[in-house]
C-alpha cells in the first residue's frame, strides 16, 4: 500500500520539518539557577560571574537576580536546599546550546532551567530574604514566640 505524500522507504512525509532543538532569534530568556549550598560561596560566585561573563560576550546581559538559600520544593540530587539565582538575557541558538552544555558538567550546579519569555511577561519578584515586607515580619514574631 502506497500512501499520498509518502515515499516508499522514508519516515515522514516530504513537508516534514523537524523543529530546532532550542528556540531560536533574540529572545528574552530566564535562566534559573540552583546552586549547591555546601560549595563554598566564592565558587558559588565565580559560577554565576563565568554564566554573566559568558553571556556578555555572546548575547546581552538584562539582569540577575540573587534569590539566597532557599527551601527547595522537593529534593534535588538529595540536596533539600539550594542558592537560588535567576539571570535575565537575549541571545541566539549558540548561546543557549553552549550555556545548557556548560552548566550540564559545572560542579556546584543542581539544577538549570532556560525559558524563553512572552512578550509582555512582568518582571520577576523580588524573593530575597531583605526584601520581606515589615509588616510580615512583625506578625511572624510573636507566633514564633
Amino acid at each position: 500500500m502506497h500512501l499520498v505524500g509518502f515515499r516508499r522507504g522514508t519516515f515522514a512525509p516530504r513537508c516534514y520539518h523537524p523543529r530546532p532543538n532550542m528556540a531560536s532569534g533574540k529572545h528574552i530568556y530566564d535562566l534559573t539557577l540552583l546552586l549547591d549550598p555546601a560549595v563554598e560561596a566564592e565558587r558559588r560566585e565565580q559560577i554565576v560571574a563565568d554564566v554573566a561573563d559568558l553571556i556578555d560576550r555572546t548575547g546581552e546581559f538584562i539582569g540577575r537576580h540573587d534569590w539566597g538559600t532557599r527551601q527547595a520544593a522537593y529534593e534535588v540530587r538529595k540536596k533539600t536546599e539550594a542558592d537560588y539565582h535567576l539571570i535575565q538575557f537575549r541571545g541566539e541558538n549558540e548561546l543557549l546550546q553552549q550555556l545548557d552544555h556548560n552548566l550540564k558538567i559545572t560542579d556546584g550546579v543542581l539544577r538549570h532551567r532556560i525559558i524563553k519569555l512572552r512578550p509582555g511577561t512582568p518582571d520577576p519578584p523580588d524573593l530575597r530574604p531583605s526584601a520581606q515586607p515589615a509588616t510580615e515580619a512583625a506578625e511572624a514574631e510573636p507566633a514564633e514566640a
